[in-house]
């Protein structure tokens, strides 16, 4: 019922600043309760990066604080991840996780994934 698209990936030097967009659309009235972001290296199990909810409270993992700062647009449907200071440690693909309400119902939907890669 909600698409997910999103953008902003690409490659960067290291020290250099990324902002990814994660934009919820559909052709249904919906509310987005909870914003995430994960990233997944080679090789490596899926991480959770940054949590943004409703309330506006957010959190980050350990390895970005001080560096990534998740954010919202609500006129616009769209959270986005502002990434500083990258490292190549960072290298990975990046998904948005959006917790929808539509209608009565909860449901969760990924974005396709879009891949920063961070050159030492």
């Amino acid at each position: 019922q909600v698409q997910v698209v999103e953008s902003g990936g690409g490659l960067v030097q290291a020290g250099g600043s990324v902002r990814l967009s994660c934009t919820a659309a559909s052709g249904s009235s919906f509310s987005i309760n909870d914003m995430e972001w994960y990233r997944q290296a080679p090789g490596k199990q899926r991480e959770i990066v940054a949590q943004l909810n409703s309330d506006g409270q957010s959190k980050y993992v350990d390895s970005v604080k001080g560096r990534f700062t998740i954010s919202s647009d609500n006129a616009k449907n769209t959270v986005y991840l502002q990434m500083n200071g990258l490292k190549p440690e960072d290298t990975a693909v990046y998904y948005c996780r959006l917790v929808c309400a539509v209608g009565v119902r909860t449901y969760q939907y990924w974005g396709q994934g879009t891949q920063v890669t961070v050159s030492s």
